[in-house]
């Protein structure tokens, strides 16, 4: 229990001091943000910081704090520790210059940022890219809380007309979300998921204490070793996690519980509705420290789950938790918390993904013609890929390891934009863009040396993969400074 106490205090504190110094590097004023100088009632809509906290919320919490932290205490104790420093140096650093970036930017995507800082080279690969993984989220966030619904509150154990009734109903949200104004129906709606969402997290944290669930410590006896031992459990997929190595599989696994690149992509979609830029903290980066809170909650309630004999998956783990700390009646809540945060990001995901195909085909949205057009151009693949997801036997884990590496290498580019804006920021300190060059340099090694080791890439040894992904991050080093110097050469930046 006092590595889960000392993890939360380096949470909440360290969120605290680390996000004051962020704003501070960062200088946010009184100037008019593109909410209001641009307001046009569709996606440009000026709304109070508490909504837009807790939509921002919503929309980057999706079943990453809750899978990826359950599959990642496969690791043991030390998760309540990386899981908040990440969070607090990392994660939601990325979230907030992220944001921020994006209203002295008019509003602009990630697409947008990424042409103006990396070039137009680099925006052509990543928009595809993003697009794509735009996506695979739409599907991912169809199936998990579809699965969730139909197993834990209907109690189908297995796939029937009815299971895809309920995919048909949140694909349903997923469109008029994704044609309608932001503040009428994300806006209207949120306030009722939030509050299912709260409720759930802080029943499943009290319940960890009532009901004395073991949380082990960490092991120092045995040096590293003991530190980094896997768990002998099992994962989502039935298998033993015994072997694992904790670099790079520990970092992609709990995702969004630390970093996700899919969130500087609702930061700058929520950049259009903030109303004024010292309401930055609390949106952004304080958003994301609160989603790290949620992962920890699960991650605790999951070892004490597992310390009491059970193998259960992510997915039956949920259920267990919720029903087991919470009973029955809590227990439906929790889950329904716990389905909600999926649908509260494949909504925004499918609405980012929206937009940022009509910039990138300059198709002007503020007719009902070209939205509903650019719609059905994205929901038609997302429902091949959910159907692929539910026909083949491996066709979910194909896509969830495919979109859990893909995330991260979406946070990797967000980086490399942060760092040559905060190299060419009007009065920033000398070396202060290494708050963002960092965290990227070593997210570049997670990704390369993930894709390189594991079955779903090149299954090359990991040694050898370990190798080949220093010579990348040091590449993506040395080469973001050049490509900063000379940008900040020629521009200077607010």
């Amino acid at each position: 229990m006092a590595t889960f106490i000392t993890g939360l205090v380096i949470l909440l504190l360290g969120g605290w001091l680390y996000g004051k110094f962020v704003e501070h590097v960062f200088k946010p004023d009184d100037r008019e943000t593109p909410a209001v100088r641009m307001k046009d009632g569709i996606d440009y809509v000026p709304m109070n910081k508490w909504k837009n906290a807790l939509i921002n919320l919503l929309n980057i919490a999706g079943t990453g704090p809750i899978f990826g932290p359950i599959q990642g205490i496969l690791f043991g104790p030390i998760a309540f520790i990386t899981i908040p420093i990440g969070c607090v140096i990392s994660g939601a650093t990325h979230d907030y210059l992220s944001g921020m970036m994006s209203l002295r930017q008019n509003g602009a995507q990630m697409p947008g940022i990424i042409r103006k800082f990396l070039g137009n080279k680099t925006y052509q690969v990543y928009n595809i890219f993003l697009c794509f993984l735009m996506l695979l989220v739409g599907a991912v966030f169809t199936y998990t809380p579809g699965d969730l619904f139909a197993g834990q509150i209907c109690g189908f154990q297995d796939v029937n007309v009815w299971t895809w009734v309920i995919y048909g109903v949140i694909l349903l949200y997923y469109l008029v979300a994704t044609l309608f104004p932001i503040d009428k129906i994300i806006g209207k709606i949120y306030p009722i998921f939030g509050a299912i969402l709260l409720l759930s997290a802080v029943g499943v944290f009290a319940g960890i204490f009532i009901q004395g669930y073991q949380l082990d410590n960490i092991d120092f006896s045995h040096g590293l070793k003991g530190i980094f031992d896997v768990y002998p459990i099992f994962d989502a997929e039935g298998n033993s996690g015994a072997g694992t190595k904790f670099i790079p599989v520990f970092f992609v696994t709990v995702a969004c519980g630390i970093t996700s690149g899919f969130h500087s992509t609702q930061c700058t979609l929520i950049g259009r509705s903030v109303e004024h830029e010292k309401e930055g903290r609390t949106v952004f980066y304080g958003m994301m420290i609160l989603e790290g809170l949620i992962a920890m909650i699960w991650a605790a309630a999951a070892m004490g789950l597992y310390n009491s004999g059970s193998t259960a998956g992510a997915t039956a783990a949920v259920g267990e938790v919720a029903k087991g700390l919470l009973g029955p009646v809590g227990g439906i809540i929790a889950i329904l918390g716990v389905i909600v945060l999926p649908i509260t990001s494949g909504d925004t995901a499918l609405r980012s993904c929206r937009l940022m195909v009509a910039d990138y085909l300059h198709i002007d949205q503020k007719t009902r013609k070209n939205r509903v057009l650019v719609t059905l151009g994205i929901f038609i693949p997302v429902i091949l890929i959910l159907v692929f997801a539910k026909m083949n036997a491996e066709g979910f884990n194909i896509l969830w390891r495919y979109f859990a590496w893909s995330n991260q290498t979406i946070g990797v580019f967000a980086f490399a934009a942060i760092t040559i804006y905060l190299m060419a920021k009007k009065g920033a300190k000398k070396g202060i863009y290494l708050i963002a060059l960092i965290p990227g340099s070593f997210y570049m090694f997670i990704i390369s040396s993930f894709i390189l080791s594991q079955k779903i890439g090149f299954g090359l040894p990991m040694t050898v993969a370990y190798i080949i992904a220093g010579v990348l991050t040091a590449l993506y080093f040395a080469g973001l400074i050049k490509l900063g110097r000379k940008y900040a050469a020629s521009h200077e930046e607010e």
